[in-house]
């Protein structure tokens, strides 16, 4: 991430100078040299034995970011769940459009399940998640792995996906919008898809166009409700509902895209804390079976 990309990260409040504990080691490694492909392994110090793990895709509308954005997410979440977190780093957009990023986060992965022994990480218990078009990634990583018997996702946490590059809804459609805006939207998507962006891109470039989303992990949505993905958000949370897979959806009245960027206030902490403990319902879960 060059310097001008985190200027910007820390205008808008989604990165700063962090000042991280020692709780948590972690360790960058090379998935692939060509193309560079680089996760981030965070670890809970002194836990031994075989720990659950939640893979973490960035956001950045497909143009900006990288790995160090998680850092502070599992400088908690690490100790708070016992658990060991990942997090990748994929190739952006204008540069590098569809399909990039999405092969990128999926080598992470399934490297990440190749050498689960050597991290110290159960097989059985690996999540996913994203926020933002990070959560896009996310939800088209789900479906390139629903079909992998050798890669078992036990859930999918999805912060305000990016999904429907179409920008139909009303919500997309919607003057004023906070962090994430309608030319931003449009910037964005147009980036990732290249030449696809104005065609009939696949169902993992776009989400919201896959005809099939039975077969699942179970799910996790959320979006503010002055979030301009809000409608497809609601939206693709309701057919996952309706293609049997096991999901909860929350709407936040009144709340932008990137809320993390007011830390402290109540609806932040609302948005915060239901994830936290979606989460340890889904790790419980997983320690039954």
């Amino acid at each position: 991430m060059d310097d001008a990309q985190v200027a910007f990260l820390r205008e808008i409040g989604l990165v700063g100078e962090l000042d991280l504990s020692d709780a948590v080691e972690r360790q960058d490694h090379v998935v692939s040299e060509d193309p560079s492909v680089i996760v981030r392994v965070h670890r809970p110090v002194g836990v031994t034995g075989p720990l659950p793990c939640l893979y973490s895709i960035h956001g950045g509308g497909y143009v900006i970011g990288d790995r160090s954005m998680d850092d502070a997410k599992f400088d908690r979440w690490c100790v708070e769940f016992s658990m060991v977190g990942v997090s990748v780093e994929y190739r952006l957009a204008p540069d590098d459009p569809y399909p990039a990023a999405i092969d990128d986060v999926e080598a992470g992965l399934l490297w990440v399940f190749e050498h689960a022994e050597a991290l110290g990480i159960n097989r059985q218990r690996v999540g996913i998640t994203g926020v933002s078009a990070g959560g896009g990634l996310c939800a088209a990583l789900g479906l390139r792995m629903r079909d992998r018997s050798d890669t078992p996702v036990a859930f999918q946490l999805l912060d305000c996906p990016m999904l429907d590059d179409r920008m139909q809804t009303a919500s997309s459609q919607t003057d004023g919008l906070v962090v994430w805006s309608r030319h931003s939207n449009s910037y964005g998507w147009r980036s990732y898809l290249g030449k696809l962006a104005d065609g009939d891109p696949p169902a993992d470039a776009a989400p919201a166009r896959a005809d099939d989303l039975a077969g699942l992990p179970p799910s996790y949505v959320c979006v503010g409700g002055a979030d301009g993905f809000r409608d497809e958000d609601i939206d693709f949370a309701q057919r996952l509902m309706a293609a049997g897979v096991d999901t909860e959806l929350h709407v936040y009245p009144g709340v932008p895209h990137g809320i993390e960027m007011w830390q402290g206030t109540e609806p932040a902490r609302q948005y915060r804390d239901d994830q936290q403990n979606w989460l340890r319902r889904q790790l419980r879960r997983l320690e039954t079976q």
